[in-house]
């Protein structure tokens, strides 16, 4: 009896929301809830913990806490506080990497190389460029700028910036001309 009135009264607060802001939201909390919920183990696992978060109102408070506060707020102000910053583990081919997103760029970590500094990206909207931070000095070095949707203009090894097409063809003459660069030689 106590699970119908709770239905009820989200499917109530749901409605409601949506009169009253007429949004219907990205419900962040929500949709971060089932993500953790798929990654906890096994498919027989994720099931379980799944039932149990419907049995024990989790994904109710959340999806009622998404409707009423955050949505509400992302709909006034065009930001959704949960979305501020977000983190996820990457296991790439040489170890595994935290990679934290924030509203300036990325912060990359190798978990597996606890000496290996943290990696800084950040993107300049008003040049329309990504940075490397130099975690020495803090220092910005621009490693390309969008030039148009198929163009961007990347540090060539003589210093100078060179126009890359963004295809498999433009990254192939990049990399070869930093490696005619590295050994001394010269394509044109």
């Amino acid at each position: 009896m106590k699970k119908k009135y709770l239905t009820i009264a989200v499917a109530s607060t749901l409605a409601l929301s949506m009169l009253s802001t007429s949004c219907i939201g990205s419900y962040t909390m929500t949709n971060n809830l089932l993500s953790w919920n798929r990654n906890v183990g096994n498919k027989f696992v994720n099931e379980v913990v799944f039932f149990a978060f419907w049995i024990l109102p989790v994904y109710e408070i959340a999806v009622l806490a998404d409707t009423i506060v955050l949505n509400s707020i992302e709909f006034w102000s065009g930001n959704n506080p949960l979305t501020a910053s977000t983190s996820r583990v990457v296991d790439g081919q040489s170890g595994r990497y935290l990679v934290c997103q924030d509203p300036e760029g990325y912060t990359i970590k190798n978990l597996d190389d606890k000496n290996a500094a943290e990696v800084r990206l950040n993107f300049n909207a008003d040049d329309n460029a990504w940075d490397i931070i130099d975690p020495a000095t803090g220092e910005a070095v621009r490693m390309m700028t969008f030039v148009d949707d198929n163009h961007i203009a990347v540090p060539s090894p003589d210093g100078s910036d060179m126009i890359v097409e963004l295809s498999h063809a433009g990254a192939f003459a990049y990399q070869q001309a930093v490696v005619a660069a590295a050994n001394g030689s010269r394509i044109d």
